[in-house]
């Protein structure tokens, strides 16, 4: 495979919940791509739909009540949403490894954590002996720094803590040295310092692994240190898609700028930090048109943010916005700057 092709293609992905008050439209014709190598970023606030399309890239969503209605995920020219169970069962943790958002619901219990490490060997090379397997899996446990790493091996999830869990985690991700990692949400149960020891522990692993790595998260300052390019969702859509640097300091997305905006900023001094007013939107009865549209400033009561769904354009090279009114970018950051008194352009550093 080319270093210029992509490892892995999702297109027009849409998956739906059937719930009792109705159908949820999880995430409606979703695109992306990812590069060998690479560390692409996925963000939005709770309820956008980052989680639940890259659980859907694996077949990992709850069948019934959600099911994946379009779309495809090519890896290997392949379509993954076309694989049996069978077929599946022999990609995941070889061929792509996921990193979930909380390590205890995903350890077993009742096994030490040795032992899981060495079956996420073991179950894709039936030649491993139980003692290569041991070898290898406490030289993981070593790799993401987990102190006495042949005594952890023989002890159960609930004698790690939290942040050794999650290495745990990461250690039986990259065991098999899969070309695709998956993190979502890798370090919301963790305190801050925990946090950053961890991270720095994924980013390691990934770079020792040579895997490409999707993060998801709601930490704007994660992505801007972890990711090359970044994916915006909002409503079950993608609103923006570039280069981490590019979108951070010129966002063309109102809603990327109102997640940029109110931030705090170490080189500015304001009282009030701009929000983004109303509600996130039903994903049973979501907005026609722009799924933005009843909380966007650019709207300004015309019908096509009301009525037209807006495709992803590219604005500026590799930088790609789903905004009718991306030209009036410049002028929406001016008033809101204005408003607040602070210079709310991200300028170059």
């Amino acid at each position: 495979m080319s270093a210029t092709e992509p490892l892995l293609e999702v297109d027009g992905l849409s998956v739906e919940f059937d719930t009792p008050e109705g159908v949820v439209k999880a995430v409606r014709d979703v695109s992306w791509n990812l590069m060998p190598g690479e560390t692409l970023g996925i963000v939005g606030e709770s309820g956008s739909g980052k989680s639940v399309s890259v659980m859907s890239l694996m077949k990992l969503i709850p069948t019934p009540p959600g099911r994946i209605v379009a779309g495809e995920v090519r890896f290997r020219d392949r379509d993954l949403l076309k694989l049996s169970r069978f077929q599946l069962r022999k990609l995941r943790g070889k061929d792509l490894a996921m990193v979930f958002q909380d390590p205890m619901s995903s350890l077993n219990p009742v096994q030490t954590v040795g032992r899981q490490i060495a079956e996420a060997m073991t179950v894709h090379d039936s030649k491993l002996s139980d003692n290569e397997a041991r070898r290898r899996s406490i030289e993981l446990l070593e790799v993401v720094g987990v102190p006495q790493a042949d005594v952890r091996f023989k002890q159960y999830p609930h004698q790690f803590s939290g942040g050794m869990r999650q290495r745990a985690m990461i250690a039986m991700a990259i065991a098999n040295r899969p070309p695709i990692l998956i993190a979502d949400e890798p370090t919301t149960a963790l305190d801050v310092t925990i946090q950053a020891q961890v991270m720095e522990v994924l980013k390691d692993a990934q770079k020792k692994a040579g895997a490409a790595m999707v993060l998801i998260t709601h930490d704007l300052g994660l992505i801007a240190e972890m990711a090359d390019r970044v994916i915006v969702m909002y409503g079950g859509r993608v609103v923006e898609v570039g280069d981490v640097r590019t979108v951070f300091h010129n966002p063309q997305h109102p809603y990327t700028f109102g997640l940029m905006a109110s931030l705090p900023r170490l080189d500015t001094q304001t009282e009030t930090l701009p929000t983004i007013p109303g509600q996130p939107p039903s994903l049973i009865t979501p907005p026609t048109g722009c799924a933005f549209h009843p909380r966007c400033r650019l709207k300004r009561d015309r019908l096509d943010c009301e009525q037209d769904v807006p495709p992803l354009r590219e604005v500026t090279t590799e930088h790609f916005s789903a905004c009718h009114h991306t030209d009036e970018m410049d002028q929406l950051i001016e008033e809101v700057s204005a408003e607040v008194g602070t210079d709310l352009t991200r300028g170059e550093s």
